[in-house]
């Protein structure tokens, strides 16, 4: 093990964010006697001012909600196609697959609308004051952080196709540096309609019309209607036994259920066993995911038009049969990703005094979104709709009013029907697999959040097992000679924030990933 960051420890409130003035906000709420929710939004909206190639007004949503008593719940933020998605016009287009920076990539934003029913339902403050450092941050400024300012250089061209968004997002033509400060008034503004009037503030009136009257002026198919009619939905998390605890998921349209198929295989071995070597543990995380992966890419989709039996997926008999198939000593054949790579999330965990907890996560999907920017509104538009299919009979085919396969997912773990840990694991297709990795290491390895987090870490996607440079040479060797492609990763993989309840105890343990800006704060 590498060294790494101090766990963070309290009794009265913790949040964890992948940037120190995010986390700030948030325990700031929690001092000022908001709840867990309170807390989360008023993260969440900040980070999508000052990690604007992150997440955003413009990008989706989605949050569990776990009472310190009571059932979790989930809500579903994530935007639909345009009511005009028809999957045969696209083929008339002759286009086989939808650009990333196009209109056509852009879904109904639904991260606002999920903000304020969670607030409205199961918050304490009112969104004036819960937004309140989201439009500090945007009329006043902020300055830029490294990691910040790191993804923002590498991903700058994705702004270049549309130019709208440059003056704001690229002054004088270049990425900010680290250190540099920027506001974006147009956006403080929009947000302090939403503080003031509520969802239809962005998904009707001026915000709106700006956003439909610069998708068709590019082709677009957005109407006004899709973003009236656009509502986040309730609904029951999914979960799994591992180790005595509840993994406690959103269900498709997300991979969650890749995460719990996941903890389901290694299931069936003794991940506590000292003996394991960290080779032997990254093959059966890697086999693991494998079989996982597959079982998403061909089933996980909108259930509204491609329902998935979950139980039966995640049933012993189900997991038994592929878990049967794989060697201690062989790697099996790869698989193949013929989606576009999810690459970018913002994800904030929070506990209040009372021991409620949220696990949030937002994103525009690419850097940057699809780099389309209302100007006049400040709304940086994200581009899910191109991970959607346009191939007839696949399960995620672009459809009216379809929501696209997603990969951002919050994790919640529960012990004895009471929440204990809110988790989530930033990076794109890595998210289901990086769930697992920080709960073996908590729950197999004795390692509290930290440290899981601190390990180094590995991912079996799209043919190559990508191990982060940090790993020994020796186990690199080992897993080619059991016949795994290894890459060595160019970027870190993944972005941990973890707050854990002890409840036998009343302590707060929060953990923030040292490969992220951020930081895990107790009140």
């Amino acid at each position: 093990m590498v060294p790494g960051r101090s766990l963070a420890v309290g009794d009265r409130g913790m949040a964890a964010a992948s940037h120190p003035a995010v986390a700030l906000a948030a325990v700031a709420m929690l001092r000022s006697g908001g709840n867990a929710v309170d807390a989360a939004i008023a993260a969440i909206a900040l980070q999508g001012v000052i990690d604007p190639h992150m997440t955003g007004v413009g990008g989706d949503c989605f949050a569990i909600y776990a009472p310190a008593s009571g059932k979790p719940v989930a809500v579903n933020g994530s935007g639909r196609a345009p009511q005009k998605a028809e999957l045969g016009w696209f083929q008339q287009q002759g286009l086989t697959s939808i650009p990333d920076d196009s209109p056509h990539a852009v879904t109904v934003p639904g991260a606002v609308d999920a903000w304020c029913r969670l607030s409205a339902d199961h918050g304490s403050k009112s969104l004036d004051e819960v937004l309140a450092p989201a439009i500090r941050a945007a009329e006043t400024g902020f300055v830029v952080t490294p990691r910040a300012a790191l993804d923002w250089a590498r991903y700058a061209n994705r702004l270049e196709r549309h130019q709208a968004g440059i003056p704001v997002y690229l002054p004088g033509g270049a990425a900010p540096a680290v250190g540099a400060r920027l506001s974006h008034p147009a956006l403080g503004a929009t947000l302090r309609r939403i503080a003031r009037e509520g969802r239809s503030a962005f998904y009707e009136g001026a915000v709106a019309e700006e956003i439909v009257a610069t998708l068709k002026a590019m082709g677009g198919l957005m109407q006004l209607e899709d973003l009236a009619g656009a509502r986040p939905d309730y609904v029951t998390p999914i979960s799994t036994d591992y180790r005595g605890h509840e993994i406690w998921q959103c269900p498709p349209n997300g991979q969650g259920v890749a995460a719990l198929f996941i903890a389901r295989f290694l299931a069936g071995f003794d991940m506590a066993d000292p003996s394991l070597s960290e080779a032997d543990r990254i093959h059966l995380l890697a086999e693991a995911t494998k079989a996982a992966y597959r079982q998403r890419d061909a089933l996980v989709a909108d259930p509204a038009f491609h329902p998935l039996d979950v139980d039966a997926l995640l049933s012993e008999r189900t997991v038994a049969a592929l878990r049967g198939r794989i060697s201690r000593e062989r790697a099996s054949e790869p698989t193949v990703f013929d989606m576009p790579v999810h690459r970018d999330t913002a994800y904030v965990a929070v506990a209040d005094r009372d021991g409620n907890m949220v696990s949030l996560i937002n994103s525009l999907f690419f850097a940057f979104g699809s780099g389309i920017y209302a100007p006049r509104s400040g709304v940086l538009l994200q581009n899910r709709g191109a991970g959607f299919s346009l191939v007839e009979g696949h399960p995620n085919a672009i459809a009216p009013r379809k929501r696209p396969f997603h990969t951002i997912i919050p994790g919640l773990l529960s012990k004895d029907g009471k929440p204990t840990m809110v988790f989530g694991v930033m990076g794109g297709q890595y998210q289901a697999t990086g769930h697992i990795q920080i709960l073996s290491g908590v729950l197999d390895r004795g390692l509290d959040v930290q440290q899981s987090s601190d390990v180094p870490r590995s991912f079996a996607f799209d043919g190559v097992l990508t191990l982060e440079p940090t790993i020994p040479a020796a186990v690199a060797d080992d897993l080619t000679g059991r016949g795994h492609r290894v890459v060595w990763a160019d970027e870190p993989l993944g972005g941990c924030q973890v707050v854990h309840l002890d409840r036998s105890r009343g302590v707060m343990f929060g953990a923030s990933d040292h490969r992220k800006d951020g930081i895990a704060l107790a009140v």
